[in-house]
């Protein structure tokens, strides 16, 4: 009786003590939309979440290109510009968290003194390609 007693009490303090114990949590980005306003779609097929750190000398360009996976990317180090087109350029440093955008071609440069290093986190599945290089 005393051990099933007991075991209620840690049941019941277990979500207190969770809540009490878990360490904080600081969100960097929640959206539903593109850096340039594009309301994000997960691709069809079996989902597959793929994370790399892209790397960039001083004055290195991507290339334009696309991505047709939703990629959440959060700027590591350094500084990179990336050029939209008709939606204008957006720079991006050092602990900058975005969602890049979806479909609409672009080209990124690191406009920074020092190499430029970027977590990106792309939300796709096995039937697309996270990023197409341009025509």
């Amino acid at each position: 009786m005393k051990s099933l007693l007991l075991s209620a009490l840690i049941l019941a303090a277990a979500p207190a003590l969770a809540r009490d114990t878990y360490p904080p949590v600081d969100v960097l980005l929640q959206t539903e939309t593109s850096v340039i306003g594009e309301p994000l779609e997960y691709p069809q097929g079996t989902p597959q979440i793929t994370m790399a750190i892209v790397t960039m000398q001083p004055g290195q360009e991507t290339g334009e290109h696309r991505h047709d996976a939703p990629l959440a990317a959060y700027v590591l180090e350094g500084e990179i510009t990336v050029d939209y087109g008709e939606a204008g350029r957006k720079t991006y440093k050092s602990g900058d968290a975005f969602v890049e955008a979806y479909r609409s071609p672009h080209t990124g440069i690191n406009t920074g003194v020092g190499i430029a290093r970027i977590l990106a986190v792309f939300a796709g599945s096995d039937s697309v390609s996270n990023t197409v290089a341009g025509d």
